[in-house]
């Protein structure tokens, strides 16, 4: 049984590794698919046009409907290219997938500026541009009358989730991404949408670089046997679910997909608090800090020095 029969998606960043396991199960339940890339390498630089349009041709063959998009996603035209692309193509758009990104790690103390930048652009602008484009085409459809559940599905990491040293420019964009999901669902409920983030953990062309140079490198390279946690494609089967009408009560939360685990995200919540009459001093406070911590537990999913573990199954 499929679930998105006549739904039209676009999906970014779609022509390798996660991107293009999520598109070709959109297409697999039945949506019609803009597979968007613009075919650069992991770190930003260049374009190539052939992992899109093979993607796009690979679904066309299976019997599905697809168009390849070679936009930038961080170019107001090109966002918005993407949806013309989908309304001319198809007629409609239901569902938006953000997931093109790019990695330029360094120390905070070393790395260039431009590198710095650069990936908070790609990551929030990326974004952003897309869901906004995405947005004002279901607003005013909205207004025409013409109502149905609509979803956008953006990517974090647990990397912004839970810092990571090297990281601070990426953490800081997938970590805004957060804050951004929670805010345009609060922004766009009216029109029927809902907007959730995953974090997904996965074999992909900027994971097996994560950890180059230090103790864990190599450490996402190896696939695990008989079932591969790391698999890119075992990530599109909750985005296409966040896609159907069985979600359309899910909206603004963040959800760590891995292998065969999905784990809904607390989002930032007061946890433990200290009162007293009047001001505080220094040395008061001093005294009181370890109240703050009180319900810091050894949950898994909590982590202040490092990744968060996943449970094996």
């Amino acid at each position: 049984m499929t679930h998105l029969d006549g739904r039209v998606a676009i999906v970014t960043g779609a022509g390798r590794g996660i991107g293009r396991g999520e598109a070709l199960a959109l297409a697999a339940q039945g949506a019609k698919v803009v597979v968007n890339d613009l075919g650069s390498a992991w770190d930003g630089q260049g374009a190539d046009q052939r992992p899109a349009a093979a993607l796009a041709q690979e679904i066309v063959e299976a019997g599905g409907e697809a168009v390849a998009n070679f936009d930038d996603v961080t170019d107001p035209d090109g966002a918005e290219n993407m949806v013309s692309q989908a309304l001319d193509a198809f007629g409609r758009l239901d569902i938006l997938v953000n997931n093109a990104g790019i990695l330029r790690d360094g120390m905070v103390f070393s790395i260039d500026p431009k590198d710095w930048s650069e990936v908070i652009n790609m990551h929030l602008m990326g974004h952003f541009l897309p869901t906004r484009a995405a947005s004002r085409h279901w607003r005013a459809e909205s207004k025409a009358g013409r109502t149905s559940h609509r979803a956008v599905i953006n990517t974090t990491s647990e990397s912004g989730l839970f810092g990571n040293a090297g990281q601070s420019n990426y953490d800081a964009a997938k970590m805004g991404i957060v804050a951004f999901t929670v805010a345009v669902a609060r922004e766009t409920a009216k029109y029927g949408t809902t907007v959730n983030a995953i974090a997904p953990r996965a074999r992909t062309r900027l994971t097996t670089t994560t950890f180059e140079n230090s103790a864990r490198a190599g450490e996402f390279q190896t696939a695990e046997q008989p079932f591969d946690a790391m698999d890119p494609d075992n990530i599109a089967p909750f985005v296409a679910f966040l896609a159907t009408d069985m979600a359309a009560d899910i909206t603004a939360q963040t959800f760590i997909v891995c292998g065969g685990a999905v784990a809904h995200v607390k989002l930032p919540q007061v946890s433990d608090i200290v009162f007293k009459q009047g001001k505080w001093t220094v040395d008061e406070l001093a005294q009181r800090r370890d109240e703050l911590f009180k319900n810091l537990g050894a949950d898994v999913y909590e982590g202040p020095r490092g990744y968060a573990r996943l449970p094996r199954q």
